[in-house]
């Protein structure tokens, strides 16, 4: 009996089914990560925490702690003190925690909260210590997507509507680290000499205007669909991380009209990083006198 040659067809028929599974299993490491988008509900659920916020903003004006120290006062007297809301961002566990732990250790929680957003969609071990029930109700989250500055808001006024004493808002990550002790960070802030001509404390955010990259990333959504809100020679770019006077962060939860710019997704998504844009430009159109206009890390290498 002659046996006939197996036909040609076979394995390119095998081939042809094979690709869809291929795809199917390869495509993650491939393909660019699919762009999270931030649902109705989602945003919903923002801004009635928003309203929230200023609600008890407003309620609360009035019992505003007024008396600010110096840098050279000390922790240990009675008046009742502002505080500082350490704001951690993160997707990750807090890869230098131990080091935090130091800088928190012997500092009275009359100076300071801990709030953190972590990215409900990446499981790690809970926090320990200092962090122990400190995160809030969180999103998910994506590098170069609107999900960070809905973080950033959340966060911001989640620890308004917490604590009427926090007095400034500092955002940083699970990489950035302090360099010096809780009391010079604080004192720094707090110094009535950095007090502006209306008296008034500073914000520390960097906000750049000359960068090369900056055209590209305003049309990232399509050619001026940033206009009429924002015009490119308003926009501005700068680090993500910062630290926020209580003024600044009721700018930040009250806006509506940059925000439904931002939060537009992008054409080009290689030149999308609106987390780096949002805060720089909002801040600067409305009170482009209110900031030192660097990082708190670059102004005196608070942390890094």
């Amino acid at each position: 009996m002659i046996s006939g040659s197996p036909s040609p067809l076979v394995p390119a028929l095998i081939l042809l089914f094979s690709i869809p599974i291929l795809f199917y299993y390869m495509a993650p490491s491939i393909l660019p990560p699919r762009r999270i988008s931030i649902s109705a509900p989602d945003e919903l659920d923002d801004l009635s925490l928003f309203h929230k916020a200023i609600a008890m903003d407003s309620a609360n004006f009035s019992r505003r702690p007024t008396r600010l120290p110096s840098a050279r006062s000390h922790f240990s007297t009675s008046l009742r003190r502002p505080k500082i809301a350490f704001l951690f961002l993160t997707n990750s566990p807090l890869h230098f925690a131990p080091l935090w732990e130091r800088f928190f250790s012997n500092v009275t929680r009359k100076h300071y909260n801990i709030y953190i957003h972590s990215n409900p969609f990446v499981k790690f071990a809970p926090f320990e210590g200092v962090f122990e029930g400190k995160t809030i109700p969180s999103k998910r989250t994506q590098r170069s997507s609107p999900t960070l500055i809905s973080a950033a808001r959340r966060l911001i006024a989640t620890a308004m509507l917490d604590d009427p004493s926090n007095a400034y808002f500092a955002l940083v990550s699970q990489h950035c680290i302090p360099l010096h002790s809780f009391s010079y960070f604080y004192n720094f802030l707090f110094d009535l000499g950095r007090l502006s001509r209306d008296l008034q404390f500073s914000s520390y955010i960097e906000i750049l205007d000359n960068e090369p990259t900056l055209s590209d990333r305003y049309d990232a959504r399509g050619k001026d669909v940033m206009v009429p809100e924002v015009h490119f020679n308003e926009f501005r770019v700068g680090s993500q991380f910062f630290v926020l006077t209580r003024r600044h962060a009721l700018m930040v939860i009250k806006d509506r009209k940059l925000w439904r710019k931002f939060k537009l997704p992008c054409l080009n998504v290689d030149s999308c990083y609106p987390e780096e844009h949002y805060f720089p430009t909002l801040l600067s159109m409305q009170d482009p006198n209110g900031s030192k206009q660097e990082n708190v890390d670059k102004e005196e290498s608070i942390w890094s």
